[in-house]
């Protein structure tokens, strides 16, 4: 019999649970393409998520998923034929790595672990190497979803200073934008991609690319630009030219709700409430663990990320959990990919999320690894009950 039945839990690492009331938001008539009210929205957005950023620099929105704003950020600051370091610790920055291979960038690796965050001091010594500077961008995730792992970008930013390097420094957010704590100017990203699918709880089909002053300069002398993605047409006065034609108004009326719910809550409360369901995830897992079925794949508690949690456990059982989980609970858990693809399952704690809701998916999966005989540490939801308990008290 099945116990499925009811609101589905989708915990997969993006797209992410979105609230009614930004479904509600969509759900409405297209407005006049030209009317002042559509204008007044987007210059709202773009406000709240200078905001987010916490940056005095430019934020575009682009129809597009987050690929499409790596493509964006790439070919607004760079020219033909430069050197691009990729800092390896999971499989996006890789990707976005090789979308600028097929730009025509000449694209370096520097060789990571997919189990522990990027060093800063390999960093360090890999631009120190570079006498002339070939180097011309440094790129890297914030958080690596098919890891797990959480980079420091202020210690990668410092990083880069010591070694006194010019390269620009550009970072994904799209795991990590209203989850984990992050200061454009503060830190020194000169460019930051993200999107709305995660912790931002619209729904997929917009991207973001938010531009420092250094990035802005680089942009006067790129030889990549086209129509679509470029920055100068886009910085034009006619609002149609902030889209590069017809505005995509019903995710943008999302997205305008879904800031108006971020606003309400405050940032500070909302990266209080992901650290704390996300350590609560951790304390459960770490309990499972005991019995050596499954681990974690980041193995420095520090460098766990408050996005996504990702577990590791062998094909034959990954695959009996998570259809048992989706089939019999109604909870959707996100596969592995990458170099672990199958070998576990992920836990994606961001965006609309509560205790109850994350209180009820630990359940679960402790309900499937009993029913399922995985050997497991009994009791890990018990932690995450004292835990949360323990971090908000009567």
């Amino acid at each position: 019999m099945s116990l499925a039945r009811g609101r589905e839990f989708l915990m997969t690492p993006g797209p992410t649970m979105i609230p009614d009331s930004v479904l509600g938001a969509m759900h409405r008539p297209a407005i006049d393409l030209y009317a002042p009210p559509l204008e007044a929205i987007t210059l709202s957005c773009l406000a709240d998520l200078r905001r987010l950023h916490r940056t005095a620099g430019d934020v575009y929105i682009y129809a597009a998923n987050g690929h499409g704003a790596w493509e964006a950020s790439l070919t607004n600051t760079l020219r033909r034929g430069d050197l691009v370091l990729v800092l390896e610790s999971g499989l996006f920055a890789r990707g976005w790595g090789e979308m600028g291979r097929m730009l025509g960038l000449q694209i370096e690796v520097l060789p990571g672990d997919w189990r522990c965050a990027v060093d800063p001091a390999q960093l360090q010594a890999r631009l120190a190497a570079d006498g002339e500077h070939r180097i011309r961008a440094v790129m890297v995730a914030h958080v690596d979803t098919a890891s797990g792992v959480a980079n420091d970008l202020a210690a990668l930013r410092g990083a880069i200073d010591a070694a006194g390097h010019p390269a620009l420094f550009m970072a994904d957010l799209v795991a990590s934008l209203g989850a984990l704590s992050f200061d454009m100017d503060g830190w020194g990203v000169d460019v930051a991609v993200s999107a709305p699918q995660k912790a931002l709880m619209s729904t997929p089909g917009l991207s973001f690319v938010a531009a420092g002053p250094r990035a802005k300069a680089a942009h006067a002398t790129s030889d990549m630009r086209t129509l679509y993605w470029d920055w100068s047409f886009r910085d034009g006065p006619e609002h149609y030219k902030r889209y590069c034609g017809t505005c995509p108004e019903h995710l943008l009326f999302g997205l305008r709700q879904a800031l108006d719910l971020i606003n309400e809550e405050g940032i500070d409360r909302i990266l209080r409430r992901h650290r704390l369901l996300a350590e609560a995830t951790r304390r459960a897992a770490t309990v499972w663990a005991a019995e050596g079925a499954l681990e974690f794949n980041i193995l420095d508690p520090a460098q766990r990320s408050d996005s996504v949690t990702m577990l590791l456990m062998n094909a034959e059982r990954t695959q009996r959990l998570m259809t048992y989980c989706r089939d019999r609970l109604g909870i959707v858990l996100g596969t592995n990919i990458g170099e672990r693809r199958g070998e576990g399952f992920r836990i994606a704690h961001m965006g609309h999320v509560n205790a109850p809701t994350m209180l009820g998916v630990l359940g679960g999966i402790e309900t499937a690894l009993a029913a399922l005989k995985i050997p497991h540490g009994r009791h890990g939801v018990s932690q995450a009950i004292a835990w949360l308990a323990e971090q908000e008290p009567a």
